[in-house]
């Protein structure tokens, strides 16, 4: 269902249901909603990797268990709605930089995991598409984060017409960050971990909130007063004041161990 590997610092969250294309049902979603909990605590996890068994990342949700969804009671229905949305915010706001690594198809849901990740690699034969409406659906509990990854006027388009787009149409979006051959997946995933475990754990907590406050405040006087305490009790910090002495030091910090 879910395959967990902690290597070092980092974790590695694998989508285990290649025979359904990793489609999610109820058991998934709160096995790897779980899972990230778990790391979003642990001081030990830094990085979360999150990939999909076999050929594809994931195909969304698992059209058999929606189809059963018809014989419960509304509120059992909502809260199974609730249960996707939770995974989604979790991945989101997870205090550490999470980073989807896919390939094959990503579908439906699976567009709204990597879009709710910090940093997203494909393979350059990805295929994406948001293809809720092919079914008579809607994309409700994902849209939010897609919307924020490409744009509410592209979001629009893909989500009105269901149709697939490649890798590098997802790059232009701004959807996936990097999209690199089958064979450069797992070279291009560590470099992006070795720049992920330079940075201070303390100081990657503070810039996801950080951009998740200044894009959805206005841009004014008491925003900057805002943003200048932050900067300022972050460099007077323990973490901040350890980097920068570090750094004129010409040493690594004590964040950085020979295993990163």
């Amino acid at each position: 269902m879910l395959k967990k590997q902690q290597q070092g610092q980092v974790l590695t969250l694998t989508l285990n249901r290649p025979d359904v294309r990793n489609a999610f049902n109820a058991e998934l979603i709160a096995a790897l909603t779980d899972a990230i909990k778990h790391a979003h605590e642990q001081d030990d996890i830094r990085v979360v990797v999150l990939r999909g068994e076999g050929e594809h990342f994931s195909a969304g949700a698992d059209l058999n268990w929606m189809l059963g969804m018809k014989e419960r009671p509304m509120a059992e229905n909502v809260a199974d709605a609730q249960a996707l949305a939770e995974l989604m915010s979790s991945i989101n706001f997870c205090r550490k930089p999470v980073v989807a690594v896919v390939q094959g198809a990503v579908m439906g849901g699976g567009v709204g995991l990597i879009a709710c990740a910090d940093i997203a690699i494909a393979s350059e034969k990805t295929f994406f598409a948001l293809s809720e409406t092919r079914l008579g659906l809607t994309p409700a509990t994902i849209s939010p984060f897609v919307v924020n990854a490409i744009g509410a006027r592209q979001a629009r388009r893909y989500m009105l017409t269901g149709e697939r787009f490649d890798a590098h149409k997802a790059h232009a979006l701004g959807l996936v960050h990097e999209v690199v051959s089958e064979a450069e997946l797992n070279s291009t995933l560590d470099a992006i971990v070795t720049a992920l475990l330079a940075g201070g754990p303390l100081s990657h907590r503070k810039i996801k909130k950080l951009v998740y406050d200044v894009s959805e405040r206005a841009l004014n006087a008491e925003l900057m007063e805002n943003l200048s305490w932050r900067i300022a009790n972050q460099r007077i910090s323990p973490e901040g004041q350890e980097g920068i002495r570090a750094f004129l030091n010409k040493q690594k910090p004590n964040w950085q161990t020979e295993q990163d």
